[in-house]
């Protein structure tokens, strides 16, 4: 379990807990504020010292290994995870270095120093101001309430008026720069991975290109340099949809933030003063606590917390609830008081101040006391406004109508429902639509009044005025699940089982959908719209949850997983039955079982994905050319085709102008953007590109487990053979390739013998030859 997601409703009751969780995210932010800190220590002593190159190298390793990314919520998506691997993955590389030392040419000052000093006073020093003034104003707000609270009773109104007005004020600017810093909290803990990690990838490029002993290595690393680019550009978009989501959010709960609490356990909550008597002659004090209730068992929770004092929290006390009886201010000198009377302790009360008179009567209505409000603490999930669009006869012809307008008039534009239209024109369109009498007489095919952009943005506002999400709130959460872990095969898998459970009407309408955008990513070549363009596009369109939360934002990006595997299973989903059984949506691995060491942990289907800030020359004949059988529906027709010159895709229109690459066997498509690239990688004496041969396509045990290509044995230490024998399987095995080998327990194999790949053996299994790994197999 990662941080805690910080919800913004939390920021008006101001809980404990809460500012646990916004500690626990400050600590992190620090952690990282210091780790990057030695890190640029390091990099500097690489510049400084040539001799001390290999001890600075070995520190710089190490840092990098024991340093972890924490996420916001309860699982990564695999390019996350691919990223929080990504530091490991730079540390082994540079240990393999070691022994090359050469003199570093090039400057790492503009690929590693300044970004990373860049984004540490940029990014976490302005979160460190942020947290300052948090501080002092969490001080002086509450500093007021507890003079404002001494305040006596037999002032004048006008002065108790002025004072009341005072103190709200304060705390209305207390919430609005508690919202603000939470915000920045949670933003900066997504944004530091691809900040941190991309200069950390140019710097690793720019070094490579000095070892020439390191040929091989450095091949190797541009697969998985391009592979961890993919995962930074894809996590980068999600992260843009995702801050936008949780800004109007903030936003919603700026305006209203009593509409927007979230459900508790709890019938009342909040925080109370309560009387502490002391012995003569030293009076009564009064201590702030937490309190919660709990109607129904008529149980009262109080824990004394300062907020002043760092947020130490005391001691709790809980009781039972008797009676609570209203004071007066005639016999009390304090304002907004009640007694509480103890159950289980007759004769006991306690006097209780709250914050101001609306929150008094709150209290009273909870706890049983004679006056009460109209609303109550229960707090319910807020129902979305019913829109006008509906899934009927008239709901299917809009559908129908903008799919086929599409197909013919804007199959391949570029940015194709990522551009969006004019929203007067969008709404404009969309009520022609929605009207029965206009809509037969909407030409869209043929008509050049609507651009295809207006015709793209009315079928999204459409679907999203639904009242209801086409992929329900009810499976909303059975749809997450599987996107967050297991196998492409078995998410593919559990989302084919869920699809038959929607609504035959929701289901319908969903098959139409997809077959279309299948069709758009199938024409990605021309309209940049890959099946994770398409993904984020759609994700939010098609899923939302019920209850608008930080948390239920956090998981946007498993949305636009979802959408990804339904495009790409597309044949697979809809047009065949699912197993009368709820799949395993998470694969498990054999118990006892010894890593496979080339495991890709999570990677879906190969497809086009976004990538941007590429410099890749290939080297003729190297252009790989995959069989049309081997390649994903979804990528036939964005495939590199065999070049030897190096392939330019054009940007994505649009405010990211994000850049396309074919993703086959191996990238073999480079994207150029205004900006200048991250570092040339090219052998600075050596026009020979850093390229593979795409017949060695089999993953090899000691290489990353991204990488598709294995290095060539040194000629000084040829592999250790074994010669043609039997073998039996000890563990059961799943190819993750189609040069692998599946088998259970007890499995013979014929004709064994060492493989080119390090780790792995060939045989042959029921008249089929593939790769073997060593360590499942015992040989006979």
């Amino acid at each position: 379990m990662g941080l805690q997601p910080l919800e913004f409703s939390d920021c008006y009751l101001d809980s404990p807990w809460f500012r646990e969780r916004v500690r626990a995210h400050e600590v992190e932010l620090e952690r990282t504020n210091k780790f990057i800190k030695e890190l640029i220590k390091d990099g500097k002593n690489l510049i400084a010292a040539t001799k001390s190159l290999s001890a600075a190298q070995r520190k710089f390793a190490h840092s990098l290994r024991d340093f972890k990314f924490e996420f916001i919520g309860d699982a990564e998506t695999d390019d996350e995870r691919c990223i929080d691997a990504s530091l490991r993955e730079f540390s082994n590389f540079l240990k393999n270095l070691e022994e090359q030392r050469e003199i570093m040419a090039l400057s790492v000052t503009e690929t590693l120093i300044k970004p990373l000093e860049k984004f540490r006073k940029e990014q976490l020093g302005a979160v460190k101001e942020e947290k300052k003034k948090f501080d002092k104003e969490t001080e002086k707000n509450y500093s007021l309430i507890d003079k404002h609270l001494n305040l006596s009773a037999k002032k004048k109104d006008s002065h108790l008026q002025e004072a009341d007005v005072q103190v709200e004020q304060n705390r209305q600017h207390f919430y609005e720069l508690s919202l603000e810093y939470v915000c920045k909290l949670q933003e900066i803990q997504e944004r530091k991975k691809f900040e941190f990690v991309e200069p950390m990838l140019s710097f690793f490029q720019g070094m490579f290109t000095f070892y020439h002993q390191g040929h091989e290595l450095a091949k190797d690393f541009n697969h998985y340099k391009m592979e961890l680019q993919i995962n930074i550009q894809n996590t980068r978009n999600r992260f843009e949809g995702t801050r936008s989501e949780v800004e109007e959010l903030m936003n919603k709960i700026r305006q209203n933030p009593k509409d927007h609490k979230r459900a508790s356990q709890f019938t009342a909550e909040g925080y109370l003063y309560v009387q502490e008597k002391r012995p003569a002659p030293f009076g009564s004090s009064w201590v702030k606590h937490y309190c919660m209730y709990r109607k129904a068992a008529k149980k009262f929770n109080m824990i004394p917390f300062e907020h002043r004092s760092g947020g130490k929290l005391g001691d709790g006390e809980v009781f039972f609830l008797r009676e609570c009886t209203k004071r007066h201010t005639d016999s009390i000198d304090r304002r907004f008081c009640f007694d509480v009377e103890v159950a289980d302790r007759p004769g006991v009360a306690l006097t209780m101040q709250a914050f101001s008179e609306e929150e008094r009567k709150q209290w009273l209505e909870a706890l049983g006391g004679k006056e009460a409000l109209l609303h109550s603490f229960n707090r319910a999930i807020i129902p979305r406004p019913e829109g006008s669009a509906q899934l009927d006869k008239m709901g299917f012809t809009i559908l129908k109508k903008c799919i086929s307008a599409v197909e013919t008039r804007g199959i391949n534009d570029q940015g194709l429902y990522r551009v969006v239209g004019v929203s007067s024109k969008v709404q404009r369109l969309l009520s022609l639509l929605m009207d029965v009498k206009t809509c037969n007489e909407l030409d869209l095919e043929n008509s050049s009044e609507w651009e295809v952009k207006t015709i793209t943005s009315a079928l999204k506002q459409y679907l999203r005025s639904l009242p209801e999400p086409l992929m329900t709130y009810e499976l909303h959460g059975d749809f997450i699940v599987p996107a967050k872990s297991g196998s492409p095969e078995s998410r593919a898998n559990a989302i084919h089982f869920l699809v038959h459970k929607l609504p035959e009407k929701n289901k319908e309408m969903l098959d139409i959908l997809v077959k279309h955008l299948t069709n758009v990513s199938n024409h990605s070549k021309q309209n940049l719209m890959t099946v994770a363009n398409l993904g984020v596009v759609f994700g939010p369109t098609l899923m939302r949850p019920q209850e608008e939360t930080v948390a239920a934002i956090m998981d946007l990006k498993f949305q636009n997983i979802v959408v990804e595997i339904l495009i790409e299973n597309y044949e697979k989903i809809f047009r065949t039955l699912p197993d009368a059984t709820p799949p395993e949506s998470v694969s498990q691995s054999p118990p006892n079982a010894p890593p496979r060491q080339s495991k890709r942990q999570g990677q879906r289907t190969k497809r086009p994905v976004a990538v941007y800030n590429l410099c890749l020359q290939l080297e003729d004949g190297d252009s790989p050319n995959p069989s049309k059988e081997d390649t994903p529906t979804s990528s036939l027709d964005s495939l590199s085709s065999p070049s030897p010159t190096t392939a330019t895709v054009q940007g994505l229109p649009g405010p990211d102008r994000n850049h396309l690459v074919a993703d086959g066997d191996w990238a073999s498509a480079v994207a150029s953007q205004t900006r200048p690239p991250m570092v040339q990688w090219l052998n600075p004496q050596s026009p020979t590109a850093l390229s593979c041969s795409p017949a060695a396509t089999p993953p090899s045990p000691k290489l990353s487990p991204f990488l598709s290509c294995p290095p060539a044995a040194p000629a000084d230490k040829p592999p250790e053979s074994v010669t043609s024998r039997k073998a039996r399987a000890v563990y059961p095995c799943e190819a993750e390739h189609s040069s692998e080998l599946s088998f259970e327990i007890g499995a013979i194999f014929e004709d064994v013998q060492t493989s080119r790949e390090p780790g792995w053996l060939e045989g042959t299994l029921n008249g089929k030859r593939g790769l073997i790994p060593q360590n499942y197999v015992k040989l006979l």
